[in-house]
């Protein structure tokens, strides 16, 4: 396809999926501010979807919302087949979705953790398998998974499921920028720490937001923002950046 300027997504379709709110509905109204069309993605609240793809339009741009549990190969194959019939192809695919969970090891059931692997790590394997032919087609594609700093620090106890998920993202990042990257495809991870966001806070015992911001070195919670314009770069003038890892952290973890 031919060249388009590096800052703008303008013939570009995107699926961000988990973006009804917090880090989802920021990067789905970013990659939309830039020219893309956007699938907005939910699992539960209809009007959260709704709410993002109304403030897109409003905005002049072009998006549509999309109900799925991206747990689900059937539900994901359903909703990318609804952005083909809106927009005719699709070629970023931004797997947003996470479920964490606070429940020690041994009262971690096989239910559990197949629920946990799926909503995290197979729901990136479902989106990619629909969406890699459609890029290989074009000779361009972006792949971004986001992930979580406790995949890569193992610092918040009580998670296994999740933190062995988060990890495994990134594996399948590198697994497929490897294989990818030579028809125009490239496949990296976001990986943001402490984001303000709306969360159930049940599932963070013992938290105390002053004592996080204190332990940051640039003294602030982060912002979905930071998330976005993260992966608007990874979109658009990053092209060289293939299978990495961009911890937003604000320095509270360096690697």
């Amino acid at each position: 396809m031919s060249e388009l300027h590096p800052t703008r997504l303008d013939g570009h379709v995107a699926i961000v999926t988990g973006s009804g709110q917090n880090i989802g509905r920021a990067i789905a109204r970013t990659l939309a501010q830039a020219g893309a069309a956007v699938v907005v993605n939910g699992a539960h609240s209809r009007d959260k979807v709704d709410r993002v793809v109304a403030e897109i339009t409003a905005a002049g741009g072009r998006a549509i919302g999309v109900m799925a549990d991206v747990g689900d190969a059937a539900q994901v194959e359903r909703m990318v087949a609804e952005a083909v019939a809106a927009f005719g192809h699709v070629d970023i695919a931004v797997s947003n979705v996470g479920r964490r969970l606070h429940k020690p090891f041994a009262s971690i059931t096989v239910d559990d953790w197949d629920t946990a692997v799926r909503t995290n790590l197979s729901s990136c394997f479902y989106l990619a398998r629909c969406v890699v032919p459609m890029m290989r087609a074009r000779g361009w594609g972006r792949i971004v998974h986001v992930s979580g700093y406790d995949g890569f620090t193992g610092h918040l106890e009580n998670r296994a499921y999740n933190i062995a998920a988060k990890a495994g993202m990134h594996g399948f990042s590198k697994a497929l920028a490897r294989e990818l990257g030579p028809s125009g495809i490239t496949a990296n991870t976001l990986v943001p720490g402490a984001i303000d966001t709306e969360r159930d806070w049940s599932q963070y015992p013992g938290a105390v937001v002053e004592e996080v911001r204190k332990r940051i070195p640039v003294r602030r919670w982060g912002h979905v923002d930071d998330l976005a314009h993260a992966c608007l770069y990874l979109c658009t003038t990053g092209g060289f950046v293939n299978g990495q890892t961009i911890h937003l952290n604000g320095g509270e973890f360096m690697f």
